[in-house]
């Protein structure tokens, strides 16, 4: 019985580790994948200046119809896989921001982002949907480009961290109010984590503190606003977590 025990509580981590894995990957490419679709529209800006608005959108939408769309995740999904053999996360899951912006970094994704642009306009133009002149104009200005896609995925790493860094302060600040049973404290930081939780990517020990927090939270508040909760009480809200 203890061996199955054992046994059950290795596969539900496991599969708890999956799913944070996939939760985590799926927030990366969105938000890395918002990031880059920004930066292409300012880099095309800047290396097609003679061209109206239109025409870049139009210029922009040939380039993401024509394999920029379909091959930008599997360029996320490689540089972040890459990143974290570079780096060593056997886990396959990310403890902090500052090792997702390593692994980025590590894993190639602005030669890789690089690539599927010249393989794109390649392709677009022989499919005479961009004309040669434009198609040589991206090219020379590539770099201009891809270095729009490094500020944007800095700046988008960087704002995750100040994310985390906030949703930590209010998770400090409501464990404050409950040391010192301040109801009115709880509440403020309690919707201060509930609004920018699902802001930040999943990172598991934020997670746990904020579930933590949030059983703790609805115990009390079921409970009339009583903190005379068990020590089974607080442990289970722990374990639940």
């Amino acid at each position: 019985m203890v061996g199955l025990e054992i046994e059950n509580n290795i596969e539900m981590k496991n599969s708890l580790g999956d799913k944070l894995k996939n939760l985590q990957e799926n927030f990366i490419e969105s938000d890395i994948g918002k990031a880059i679709n920004s930066a292409i529209d300012i880099g095309l800006k800047a290396v097609l200046p003679d061209l109206i608005e239109d025409q870049v959108i139009d210029v922009k939408n040939a380039i993401l119809e024509n394999g920029f769309s379909e091959g930008i995740k599997e360029v996320i999904d490689s540089a972040i896989n890459t990143g974290k053999s570079a780096i060593g996360i056997i886990t396959g899951n990310f403890e902090n921001v500052s090792q997702i912006q390593l692994a980025v970094k590590n894993g190639g994704i602005l030669d890789k982002v690089s690539d599927l642009l010249d393989y794109t306009i390649d392709f677009a133009k022989e499919k005479n949907v961009i004309d040669k002149n434009i198609s040589s104009l991206i090219k020379n200005g590539k770099n201009s480009i891809i270095k729009s896609v490094e500020e944007n995925i800095e700046e988008t790493l960087t704002n995750q961290i100040k994310a985390v860094e906030k949703v930590e302060k209010y998770c400090n600040n409501w464990n404050i109010g409950y040391a010192s049973q301040d109801i009115t404290a709880m509440n403020k930081a309690y919707k201060n984590i509930k609004n920018n939780l699902e802001k930040i990517v999943p990172i598991e020990n934020i997670i746990n503190k904020a579930r933590t927090i949030e059983n703790l939270h609805n115990l009390i508040k079921n409970n009339g606003n009583s903190f005379d909760l068990t020590k089974e009480e607080e442990l289970l809200a722990e374990k639940l977590a």
